[in-house]
């Protein structure tokens, strides 16, 4: 059974673009920039803790499958 914390956390990234740090856990797969490198993209599960980058916590931002460009 999932927490209701879980719950909430998936109706607000549902709402907009969610943002979260490293540390935290992913609230919905899909695809993640750091904050200070948006051309950088990486895949996370949901539920997974999210890494620094570079050696430095950052802000995750999720990135939607149109705003990826393949240069």
């Amino acid at each position: 059974m999932k927490r209701i914390a879980l719950l909430k956390e998936r109706k607000g990234a549902a709402a907009g673009t969610p943002s979260t740090a490293t540390g935290s856990h992913c609230p919905v797969s899909g695809l993640w920039s750091p904050d200070h490198d948006p051309h950088t993209v990486l895949s996370f599960f949901e539920g997974h803790v999210f890494p620094a980058f570079d050696g430095v916590p950052t802000v995750w931002r999720r990135r939607s499958a149109g705003t990826v460009s393949a240069n």
